[in-house]
Parts: C-alpha cells; structure tokens; sequence
C-alpha cells in the first residue's frame, strides 16, 4: 500500500542514496548518545551528586529502553511504513534530549533517558528495512557498508564530541546539542525517505513483556550486584535470585516464541540461517565491548590523570579517524570477502588492542603509546560493523525484512546493555579491592573527581583490570566468527 498523493510515495526509487543519507543523521545522533554520556560520566556524577553505580544507570536506562522495544518497532514499520515509524521516533528522541538537558536530579535524568532510549528504538529497525527493501541486492553491501561505518564511527565520536560539550559548556550540551540536529534530520527525512509499501502483521504484545522482563532482571542483577555484595537485597530477593529469575523468564520467552503460530516477536526460523546467526552472537560481543570499555577509559582519564573531558575525549580521535578511513576499504571489501576473514581480523586486532590499553592506562604512561592503542582498536572495529551487518541481512526475505533487522538490532543492543551492566560491576569491585576508600566514597555520592597522587597507582589498577572485561568479549567474538560458512 502506498499513497499516491505524496511527491515521495514510491517502493523503488530510482537513487535511494539521498533517503539514506537523510536516516543517516538520526542513526548518528542516536548511536553518538549511546556513548557521549561515558566522557561526562564524572561530570553528572559531580554535578547531580549521586555514585557510580546510579550514574552508570544514565547509560543502561537508555539501552534497556532501546533494545527491548526493538523486537516490536522493526515490525511496526513493516505495517504502518518505516518512514512513518522514523519520523515519531525521531521527534521523540529530540524532546527527550531537552528533557534531559533541563533535568536537575539524577533520578529525573535517568527517566529522560528511558524515553530518549524509546525515541531511538523506533528508528533504527527503519533503517536497515529502508536499506533491505530499496537497495538492488548488488549494490546492498555499499549501503550497509555506510550504516556499519555509521554505527562504528558514532560510537567512537561520542567520547570525543562529549569531552568538547562538557567541557566549553557543561554536561547539559551533551544533550542540548540533539534539538538542532534532531530537527533538521526531521525536515530532511520527511522530504527524501520514500513511503514504502506496507505489509499487515500481527504484534505479540506477552513476547515484549517477557523479554522486557527478564532484559531489566538480568541487567539490574550484573550492575547492583557489587553494591549488595552479590549477597540479600531485601528479605527474600537476593541479586542471584533476580539474575537466576531473568534467565528463567528469558527461557519462557524462548519457549513462548517457539509455541506463537501467527508471528512470534522472534521468528526463529530465522536463526536457521547460520550467517544470521552467527552474526547477532558476534555484533552482541562487539556492543558490549565498544560499551564496556569507554567507561574506565574515561574515568582513568579524568580521575587518574587529572586530564579534562576536552583531553580524555582526544584521546581516542585516532581510533575514529582510523575507522572512518577504514569503513570504505573495508565496505569495498564486504561483498567479495568471506565474512569470517574481515571479522576474525576485527576481533583478533580489536581484543589485542584492548589488552594493549588495559597495559598503558597507568599514572605516567606516555601520550603517544595510549593514541596507539586506540588508533588500533579503532582499525579492528573497521572490520566489524559493516562485514556483520552485510551478512545478517544478505539473505532476509523481503517481507521479513523489518522483524530481521529488529532483531539484529536487538541483538546488537543487548549486548551494550549488558556490557553496560558487566562494567559498572567490574569497576566496583576493582575498586573496592584497590581503593576502598574510592569505592566509599562513590556509593555516597561524594568525593572529588580527581583523586590525591597516592590513590592514582591503585585507581589506574583498578580500571586496567576492568578493561579485561571488554578485551574478553572481543576475543570470544574472534571464537564466534569461526563458525560463519567456509566460503565457497
């Protein structure tokens, strides 16, 4: 179904290049606030008085509220028009970024941030779709080879743009800065996006509970855990329980997928392709790690090294240059090379570089040796986003084309959200075994953001031993990857 009416109604544009190009902007900005917040991470906590743990919940807030819905809104476009579904999430996500930029508590801010997650999961699905139902299958790899390159180089920028904000004009600018951007992105999409045809289908509303469900046990189970000391909440509730309880509900959402006969929010036929498969399980690894690993980066930086948000953020400019000089070669490269070579090099060079780092982060390492590190982990991660998103979507029927990429985005999102939670745990308990006094002073929501010399030794310890945690979810990628068919 399409309207006529509209200059724009079509289901094959003759250059869907400039639709593209007009999602582009959203996809950006959205992937860009999944990791501006970690370089003002220290500036929130700060200025809104709270701990580590409940300002990390600013970022997990955000990607809980992005993956969940995911499974529902890819197929929504497929009903209602992805172009449709685009435009309100849009519009959404920009007025909760001035929601979050006026907020003056913590707790306010992390509801600001469920809605800006909610925006942001109503457009990303309408991307792939738009790239899926629009692109000729031989000039498909081109395309997903700009939304890769896309997701990679914003989730790279993030620190850097945020360390700029925070620091010419404070931590709200992070999110002030959205309103503009979000508008013209708006007037550029309702212009150049074509209305494609729709298909009917059905939602499994039980599916999103159950999913939702056991995503927020799980996550709160991981990030609190430290805080509880693994051990009772309250009376009978203990973070094992809540953590053994979400993997149960994620096995009756499983089963509840299976037994859906109309559409289950998951089909699972799906996963019978291996590429598919093969490629959610390596994208959730590459989430987790980009997620993970920014926040002790970042807090070393500022809290270690006294450097400020403008100069920690710097820090990791080669590894976006590198990947946005990369993502091109690498997209060339996407539709002639086997999928396990380009991402057997990304997680093998993305997980060294990780070990790499975690061996500089130190009170007097030089400059020069961390700009390596990260101008290699931004060379490994060129080899990821765009190779993995080819391969998962290759082979999708067309009218499954927005569930598929739900997904995977899904996917791709669920692996953010637990690296979130992985890392907030990890950071507090390297804390409390290097620097307790650090690790108190943070669940009070008190102390200063820089820390005396003597705490700087045990500080930087403290988060070298937290970047292990990314560096092993990339190196269980690289063992993923090698389940991808030997080519033919």
């Amino acid at each position: 179904m399409t309207d006529s009416s509209s200059p724009d109604a079509t289901t094959t544009p003759a250059n869907p290049w400039p639709a593209l190009w007009a999602m582009v902007i959203g996809f950006f900005m959205i992937l860009v606030d999944t990791t501006i917040v970690s370089v003002a991470t220290p500036a929130i906590r700060s200025a809104l008085q709270t701990d580590y743990n409940t300002v990390i919940w600013v970022t997990s807030a955000y990607l809980l509220a992005y993956a969940v819905p995911l499974l529902i809104t890819g197929r929504l476009g497929d009903r209602i028009g992805p172009k449709n579904v685009y435009l309100v999430g849009l519009a959404l996500f920009t007025l909760a970024s001035l929601w979050c930029a006026v907020t003056t508590t913590i707790e306010m801010l992390i509801v600001a941030r469920v809605f800006q997650g909610l925006g942001a999961s109503m457009m990303t699905p309408q991307t792939m779709a738009v790239i899926t139902r629009t692109f000729p299958p031989e000039s498909r790899g081109r395309a997903m080879a700009l939304w890769g390159a896309t997701a990679g180089v914003a989730t790279l920028v993030g620190p850097v743009l945020g360390g700029v904000l925070v620091d010419s004009a404070g931590w709200e600018w992070i999110f002030f800065v959205n309103v503009p951007v979000g508008i013209i992105g708006f007037a550029l999409a309702w212009r150049l996006v074509p209305r494609l045809e729709t298909h009917a289908h059905s939602f499994d509303w039980v599916g999103v509970v159950l999913s939702a469900a056991a995503m927020f046990l799980i996550v709160f189970g991981i990030q609190e855990g430290e805080r509880y000391d693994w051990g009772q909440i309250t009376g009978i509730v203990s973070v094992p329980a809540l953590i053994a309880l979400g993997l149960v509900v994620g096995a009756i959402f499983l089963w509840w997928q299976s037994r859906v006969r109309r559409e289950p929010l998951v089909p699972l036929q799906l996963f019978r392709e291996r590429n598919f498969s093969v490629s959610n399980a390596a994208i959730s690894m590459v989430s987790f790690s980009v997620t993970a690993m920014s926040f002790p980066f970042m807090l070393w930086a500022q809290t270690a090294r006294g450097w400020s948000p403008t100069e920690s953020g710097m820090l990791l400019i080669p590894m976006a240059v590198v990947t946005a000089a990369m993502a091109p070669i690498v997209g060339r490269w996407t539709d002639r090379v086997a999928p396990r070579l380009l991402a057997s090099i990304g997680f093998g060079v993305s997980g060294g570089s990780i070990l790499f780092m975690s061996q500089t982060v130190t009170p007097d390492s030089p400059v020069w040796l961390i700009l390596i590190a990260t101008a290699l982990v931004g060379f490994g991660n060129a080899f990821l986003w765009s190779p993995l998103a080819a391969t998962a979507t290759r082979r999708l029927p067309m009218a499954s084309a927005g569930a598929g990429s739900g997904v995977y985005n899904a996917t791709r999102q669920i692996g953010a959200v637990l690296g979130s939670a992985a890392i907030a745990a990890a950071i507090s308990s390297r804390l409390a075994a290097h620097l307790p006094q650090a690790a108190s002073a943070g669940a009070e929501g008190a102390g200063p953001t820089a820390l005396p010399p003597e705490a700087a030794e045990p500080f930087s310890t403290a988060m070298s031993q937290a970047l292990l945690v990314p560096a092993a979810a990339f190196l269980l990628g690289l063992l993923i990857v090698q389940f991808f068919p030997r080519p033919r």
